[in-house]
């Protein structure tokens, strides 16, 4: 269990365990200092995306059994960087969000209105 806040500013919620995703591959978006990349992001993924990233030279679709990673597939859900949600916003092909899932230091990178847009679990 995280005692780290989401977006709105309640206990984050877990991001995924099938596949086993987060910086510290506990189901979370959680981060520390040790976390370079602020693995912050909650998002369900799409195949645009899921191109993207690979073009950007992080292939997430790969199966990499050494290290017990599946591949993600569209409709997963991944803890991504922050500032690679980021630059797929920028480039027009960022995928959805989860705010209660998504970690609130996400923030320090993108700002919460681009977020919102992007999110699926608000009414």
């Amino acid at each position: 269990m995280s005692n780290e806040k989401n977006l709105l500013g309640e206990p984050l919620e877990e991001c995924c365990s099938n596949p086993i995703t987060g910086f510290f591959r506990d189901g979370f978006c959680r981060s520390s200092k040790y976390d370079a990349g602020s693995h912050t992001v909650c998002a369900q993924i799409s195949t645009e995306f899921l191109l993207f990233s690979k073009h950007q030279g992080n292939d997430l679709s790969t199966p990499r059994p050494e290290y017990q990673f599946p591949g993600l597939v569209q409709g997963d859900s991944w803890c991504l960087c922050a500032s690679r949600w980021l630059e797929a916003f920028e480039a027009g092909c960022a995928p959805k969000i989860f705010s209660r899932k998504t970690n609130i230091k996400a923030l320090d990178i993108i700002p919460l209105p681009e977020l919102r847009k992007y999110a699926i679990d608000l009414s």
